[in-house]
């Protein structure tokens, strides 16, 4: 297995969509979130001459679902799309559940319906799309619902993407509703800290990086773990 995994940062958060295609162009391919820019998310599955197959979101804020609608929609075939109950309300309200965040695609075009499919996820969860399993991390405190999603790919060392519950030197913020910050930090220390140091960290901003690298270097990891 050759995998091809492509993140594009989109919107005026610069979101990370992650399209993960295990056998390259051509073949199928699974989404990570989904920001308000479904018509850059479907030139690049176009590109690739990807078949999309399942859409996972880490979480519900707007701007990691608000392409959801419009994208499952646009491609060929009906699109499962996995989120926690958590979250269910946002995906199937992005734009009231958002608060000044909606206000910037009022006239968008964009189709903010919900997907037919849905389907919630537990925490251990393996969900599978184009031949891959991915298990689902239930990591509440940046959203109640947030989830990180770990891919095991043999020849590889495993990958998380971690939504906005780990970035690079930092964590999501907790400040919004349903936020909590001593939730975010439990769900890191029970579920996050005990992946291997090489497991690579994709997130919905910003770098790339590795459970080892932050474990050594994130100040929030490193206050957690020097204890109270």
């Amino acid at each position: 297995m050759d995998p091809m995994i492509e993140g594009i940062p989109l919107w005026v958060a610069e979101t990370n969509a992650w399209i993960v295609a295990p056998n390259g162009p051509g073949g199928e391919c699974v989404l990570v979130d989904a920001p308000p820019d479904p018509g850059a998310l479907l030139e690049r599955i176009n590109h690739h001459g990807l078949t999309l197959v399942a859409l996972l979101s880490t979480h519900g804020h707007l701007d990691h679902i608000g392409g959801v609608g419009t994208l499952v929609r646009k491609v060929d075939g009906e699109v499962p799309v996995h989120i926690h109950d958590g979250d269910r309300h946002m995906l199937l309200d992005p734009i009231g559940t958002s608060g000044g965040f909606g206000a910037m695609l009022e006239g968008s075009g964009l189709d903010f319906r919900p997907p037919e499919l849905i389907y919630g996820l537990d925490d251990g969860e393996r969900v599978k799309g184009a031949g891959m399993e991915f298990t689902a991390i239930h990591t509440p405190g940046h959203t109640q619902g947030s989830t990180c999603f770990l891919l095991d790919i043999d020849g590889t060392p495993p990958i998380l993407f971690s939504g906005d519950h780990l970035f690079m030197g930092s964590i999501g913020r907790t400040d919004m509703p349903g936020g909590s910050y001593d939730m975010l930090m439990a769900s890191m220390a029970e579920k996050i800290l005990p992946l291997a140091d090489d497991t690579a960290v994709l997130p919905g901003h910003g770098p790339t990086t590795t459970v080892g690298r932050e474990r050594a270097t994130n100040p929030f990891i490193l206050e957690l773990l020097a204890g109270p």
